[in-house]
């Protein structure tokens, strides 16, 4: 937040969030939301087509990770989703643990691989450099735990996985079947054709949400091309890889601040559009969290309503004397 703020001035910072234009912010949420619409489609095609979940527990799953990293800290909202598909789809822990990991791995690739096609169009961004160096140590990495698990099979998890025997709370019949439910939620490393679908709808969904982060620059009067959005996308998205606050606070602002510091942009217009494309991105999940547990509500009323013996009970209840 300090990265965020130290160039700002509060009252200029003030008078850009009075002056943005509220139509086009809400013409930006359906991108926000059809990019969120591709990530949940993304998740569910790196399962096998015989074990993959319905594309519902998905997105509810995915949601429930949303919100979850909107409360606590460090990310922990992807354990959370993977618990989620495990309650909503079957889907164990072990496999859905490892196809968070493809996800993240697939982010970074995808980010760096777009900085890249556009670097002739961008300005001097200085962490270019960093970022090439992460997603060639990242592709190694996973070139090497995909040779190994060719070659070794789910061998190579029971080694990993053989320190977790000695916690007591952990279910020994599960510990034994994680390392080939671990191998099977790798598809997106061990199948080229399920890597290569993946990556395009993790590509996609992060180009939506670039469009969508450059109409909400253009209600900030915020003039740049489309291809700023993107980059800003790509700059909050390299700086989630480390753990943070709940809902990124201070991550998120700092990032986009000094993306578009590069285009020149005044440190008090681009912290009002960091903060404004901060709210968009979280507050809509509270919004639905909160209309969810309502229409729970009312279910949960109507049924009570509707059980038999019910309606004859409130009719036989004596009427309670008037009050004078």
């Amino acid at each position: 937040m300090y990265v965020a703020v130290r160039g700002a001035d509060p009252g200029s910072t003030v008078d850009a969030l009075r002056a943005t234009n509220s139509l086009l912010l809400a013409s930006s949420l359906a991108f926000l939301a059809l990019a969120f619409f591709l990530r949940a489609v993304r998740w569910r095609s790196l399962f096998a087509a015989s074990r993959r979940p319905t594309f519902r527990a998905v997105l509810g799953a995915q949601f429930v990770g949303y919100l979850a990293n909107a409360i606590l800290p460090i990310r922990a909202g992807e354990a959370a989703a993977i618990v989620a598909l495990n309650k909503r789809g079957g889907v164990p822990v072990a496999e859905g643990t490892a196809t968070m990991f493809v996800q993240r791995a697939e982010d970074v690739l995808s980010l760096v691989l777009l900085v890249f096609v556009m670097l002739p169009w961008l300005p001097h961004v200085s962490w270019v450099r960093a970022a090439g160096v992460l997603a060639i140590a990242l592709l190694v990495a996973l070139l090497v735990l995909a040779v190994l698990i060719n070659r070794h099979g789910d061998r190579v998890m029971h080694v990993l996985l053989r320190p977790l025997a000695r916690v007591s709370f952990v279910p020994r019949e599960s510990l034994e079947r994680a390392p080939a439910h671990f191998v099977q939620g790798l598809g997106g490393v061990l199948s080229p054709r399920i890597a290569v679908t993946s990556f395009a709808w993790t590509t996609l969904s992060w180009v939506v949400l670039g469009v969508g982060f450059w109409i909400v620059m253009r209600a900030s009067a915020i003039h740049l091309s489309p291809l700023a959005g993107v980059l800003v996308v790509i700059g909050i998205g390299l700086a989630m890889i480390l753990p943070s606050s709940p809902a990124a606070l201070g991550v998120f602002e700092g990032a986009t601040v000094v993306v578009l510091t590069a285009y020149g942009i005044d440190g008090s217009r681009a912290l009002s559009y960091a903060l404004v494309l901060h709210a968009l991105n979280v507050l809509p999940l509270f919004a639905v969290a909160a209309a969810g547990f309502g229409l729970k509500r009312v279910r949960r009323t109507q049924s009570f309503d509707s059980r038999p013996g019910t309606e004859t009970a409130t009719r036989a209840a004596p009427t309670p004397p008037a009050k004078v």
